[in-house]
């Protein structure tokens, strides 16, 4: 498939990705804002921080959950995410034209979101401790950082994948994606900030201007993604599809699926 063909038949999911990680990022914006701002009425009333880590995550997960089962997510795959869908590239299971528009959706969808809550919050999205949500490591240092934000990103691929090759499980991987954003950010927070994702990173260190630790939350994604596909494909059969949620309702620009509706649609009669 050429560039133009790819683009002339698939610019509604690139269009969606961006759609996809651009809301997550505005939710992700919008949540860390009446957390993390100190004049925020949310954020004194969960004195903890791990009671605001506890609630950011059901929030996000709530989220993720809610993109991956939407209409449009449906469509697109909602991978929202570089590293996923450049580990499904490597697996042979996304074209690479496609895989080059998603991933360039995704870096513009995650600028946009981030710069729309700028817009909406204002000094309290931006100024310190929320600073456009950017992911930075915690006070254990880049080297922790990274080697959390490499394990949790192999065992997301590793579920995706395990769950996608199994017929009766493959519904609910939306679900358990979902969970496990809720766990990371709860838990793993602390340790790099949770990002697990090059474009969400990307759209917060545009917005800051830090660029110093950017290099963690690419890497570490990407390297964890690809040996966690390595560990779930060993020795079984990869995915025949990279959609998180895949319904007979919505075309796959990835396996062919056409919804049935569309075969059994009777051509127009020609004009006499």
């Amino acid at each position: 498939m050429t560039l133009t063909d790819a683009l002339r038949k698939h610019w509604p999911e690139y269009l969606i990705e961006g759609w996809a990680l651009g809301t997550f990022m505005v939710c992700a914006g919008l949540v860390a804002t009446l957390l993390g701002a100190p004049a925020s009425p949310v954020h004194r009333a969960l004195p903890q921080p791990m009671w605001r880590q506890a609630a950011a995550g059901i929030a996000m997960g709530v989220t993720a959950i809610a993109l991956i089962h939407s209409r449009w997510g449906k469509r697109s795959g909602a991978h929202m995410n570089p590293a996923v869908t450049l580990t499904f590239l490597r697996l042979g299971k996304i074209r690479p034209w496609d895989a080059f528009f998603f991933v360039i959706a995704q870096i513009l969808g995650g600028v946009g979101g981030v710069l729309l809550v700028a817009a909406l919050a204002g000094h309290a999205f931006s100024d310190p401790p929320v600073s456009y949500a950017a992911t930075l490591p915690g006070s254990s240092g880049p080297a922790v950082a990274f080697i959390a934000e490499f394990l949790i990103s192999a065992v997301l691929m590793v579920t995706v994948l395990s769950l996608r090759a199994i017929a009766p499980l493959a519904p609910f991987t939306g679900l358990i994606v979902g969970g496990l954003v809720a766990t990371y950010i709860t838990f793993e927070s602390p340790l790099s900030g949770m990002s697990m994702n090059p474009a969400r990173s990307f759209g917060s260190a545009w917005g800051a201007g830090d660029w110093r630790m950017f290099w963690v939350y690419v890497a570490a994604p990407l390297v964890g993604m690809n040996l966690g596909a390595f560990l779930a494909t060993r020795g079984r059969a990869r995915p025949a599809c990279p959609k998180l949620h895949h319904p007979e309702s919505q075309r796959c620009i990835f396996c062919g699926h056409i919804p049935a509706a569309r075969l059994e649609r009777p051509a127009v009669p020609a004009a006499r």
